[in-house]
């Protein structure tokens, strides 16, 4: 087996895991690397969505069988993500490459920046349902729409809002990731419909594998892992990894 492979299991199950305690980052951490490495935004944001289809969903039974699942705030975000998911990735295939690789990783630099951000200032205070009300639609348009143009962002975008309003940290990730399974599915069926990546197998393949081996690990993470030191660390190595990659495409 390449080691190269294993490098892709090794991704997928790390990405895996930060995703499925903090509720956010897969998509967004596995998909700077791959760009980092060379792969085109298109194919890398493809890649990434296909092997979270699987991942999505068990990671989204696995919350939904401990309880984590608000289904009133799901409704909500469903309908819209998908909608968002899909133009965002007919945008994305519609670009050549080299054009959006760099803003495609400014992207990334920024979403670095807000997990960063948000593990010092996330501060739960209780209000009214307003996470449940319109706005929540438009906040799940916006998080499919960014997820498929940068290979991430569905749970930065979405989950850090949510519990800055209030919502409650397990209920929110256990909603998002059920939600996301979704989301990535439509997006997965667009990249099939306007893309052909039959090239880049290995790289679904290997995280996928990696993925879906961490996702019933993941959720038991979520109720125990600090969060807080866990998100720190990934938007660091966003963030470096996003700079490392503007680097080598601006050089």
């Amino acid at each position: 087996m390449e080691l190269t492979f294993l490098l892709y299991v090794l991704v997928g199950f790390v990405a895996q895991l930060i995703d499925g305690a903090l509720g956010m980052a897969y998509g967004v951490s596995s998909n700077t690397f791959l760009l980092s490495i060379g792969i085109p935004p298109a194919a890398a944001s493809a890649s990434v969505h296909m092997a979270e289809v699987a991942t999505t969903g068990i990671s989204g039974f696995s919350h939904w069988k401990l309880g984590n699942v608000d289904w009133k705030l799901v409704r909500r975000l469903l309908i819209p993500g998908v909608i968002g998911g899909v133009i965002g990735a007919y945008v994305l295939t519609s670009i050549d490459g080299n054009i959006i690789k760099p803003y495609i990783a400014v992207y990334l630099l920024i979403m670095g920046g807000v997990i960063l951000y948000k593990s010092f200032t996330l501060n739960p205070k209780k209000k009214k349902d307003e996470y449940h009300g319109p706005r929540v639609s438009w906040l799940g348009l916006a998080g499919g729409f960014c997820d498929a143009i940068g290979g991430g962002g569905w749970g930065p975008v979405v989950t850090s809002t949510l519990v800055a309003r209030g919502k409650h940290p397990r209920m929110t990730i256990g909603s998002v990731n059920f939600s996301e399974f979704f989301v990535t599915l439509a997006e997965s069926v667009t990249f099939v419909i306007t893309l052909s990546f039959s090239q880049y197998w290995q790289v679904i393949v290997g995280l996928l594998i990696g993925g879906a081996i961490a996702a019933p690990i993941a959720a038991k993470l979520a109720q125990k892992i600090p969060v807080k030191g866990l998100m720190i660390f990934v938007g660091i190595l966003i963030i470096v990894l996003s700079i490392r990659t503007l680097y080598l495409v601006m050089k």
